[in-house]
């Protein structure tokens, strides 16, 4: 059965009837006038309210004056509506002590629309658009000024979200970078935005920062792992990185005791960078035996078979695949279920999908913090969806328990 309205009626269906009447209301854009009108009569009685209420008395009842305080005018001030632009007379008491609530003292805007600003800023929405937008649903203009001032309002949620207090303990973290073009002094420059996806040891999901930096290097990946380790985070069982030279130093400088794997998608792509267009397929194809092979054994064998077939046309491939082999074959130890987990970088790859589906109308950002709260709001709107544990946790603790037992023991139920 649906719910009653319990939304109070300003008037029955006859004194509406004698009101569109009285006010000759015969089209939309006549009731839109009366609202407005109607609008900005209420918030000036609840203005002319709330000064009486301060003041222990109405207007002209001197007899309940109980205070040396009194009435001293009015000042003049324009709002933005639903409605559009309002004009108010703000009372005004001869102390100064008067500090509206409806309609705050520097407040100019009474309307959702920062929020919307906010919203659409967050769907990849460019300023111009929004303009657009706003002109058109309410009639309202603002200038790219109004939108970036808004938008900045979010940057002390942002500071105050990348310095919260982390978790001791992270089952597995993912690092990798996207990059973006920036406005720098005058000039365009790509830059890294590093992030950081952790699994905690209840199984959940959470973006646990955001970066703006250079492009991507091994000494910033120390900076942001340096920041983990301030903000909590004691123990990760198991770091998958890309295979970035330095990576390995800078996660054992901060975390020794941290297992790493290397991203086998990165390693292919690298792989097959160089690699003739007509080999391609196939040179994929015998690098697949490789990464699939049910142990460490059987993978250096098909890693040799690779050397047999390509190892001479390719020789850059075979060594890199030898050089970052301890860090490649790290998830051959670990049972299927992590195994799938964290040979490749399928959860921040994913994240970074979403990412992009909405940055990808904006092919240069003016500023570092302009990318930042770009970011962070679709990051927000992202980890919305992560309300669940991975698939079939329980079960992976339990292995992890088997390998990381000290670690792990006070975790499990």
């Amino acid at each position: 059965m649906a719910k009653k309205d319990k939304t109070p009626k300003i008037m029955t269906s006859e004194q509406m009837k004698e009101f569109i009447k009285e006010n000759n209301i015969q089209t939309v854009e006549d009731i839109q006038s009366v609202l407005k009108n109607l609008f900005a009569e209420t918030l000036q009685g609840m203005l002319e309210g709330e000064l009486d209420t301060q003041l222990g008395y109405t207007k002209h009842d001197d007899t309940n004056k109980a205070t040396d305080n009194r009435r001293n005018g009015h000042s003049s001030k324009s709002v933005r509506s639903d409605y559009g632009e309002v004009e108010l007379e703000v009372p005004r008491d001869r102390k100064g002590e008067f500090e509206p609530l409806i309609v705050k003292k520097n407040q100019r805007n009474v309307t959702g629309i920062e929020d919307q600003i906010i919203a659409l800023y967050s769907k990849g929405v460019s300023t111009r658009d929004i303009q657009s937008h706003l002109e058109q649903l309410y009639g309202i203009g603002v200038s790219p000024t109004l939108i970036s001032n808004v938008t900045n309002k979010i940057m002390p949620t942002i500071k105050e979200w990348q310095s919260r207090p982390l978790q001791k303990t992270y089952a597995i973290v993912f690092l990798d970078a996207i990059h973006y073009k920036v406005k720098q002094e005058g000039m365009i420059v790509n830059k890294a935005s590093y992030m950081v996806i952790g699994i905690d040891m209840d199984g959940r999901k959470d973006v646990l920062g955001i970066w703006i930096g250079e492009n991507e290097t091994a000494k910033f990946w120390l900076v942001v792992l340096n920041e983990l380790k301030n903000r909590g985070v004691e123990d990760i069982l198991i770091i998958s990185v890309d295979n970035l030279k330095g990576f390995n130093e800078a996660i054992q400088a901060c975390y020794p005791k941290t297992e790493i794997q290397k991203c086998i998608v990165h390693q292919i792509r690298n792989s097959v960078r160089f690699v003739n267009y007509k080999d391609l397929k196939k040179v994929t194809g015998a690098l697949k035996p490789i990464y699939s092979a049910a142990s460490e054994q059987a993978g250096l064998e098909a890693l040799e078979d690779f050397n047999q077939a390509w190892g001479g046309k390719y020789p850059l491939i075979m060594n890199s695949w030898r050089n970052n082999w301890p860090e490649l074959s790290t998830f051959f130890k670990y049972p299927p279920e992590i195994r799938k987990i964290i040979y490749t970088t399928n959860i921040i790859e994913s994240y970074h999908r979403q990412l992009r589906k909405v940055t990808k109308g904006k092919t240069i950002f003016p500023t570092d913090d302009a990318l930042l709260k770009m970011l962070y709001l679709v990051t927000q709107d992202v980890m919305k969806k992560w309300t669940g544990r991975v698939h079939n946790w329980g079960q992976i603790l339990l292995q992890m328990s088997v390998f990381f037992p000290d670690r792990v023991a006070q975790y499990l139920p």
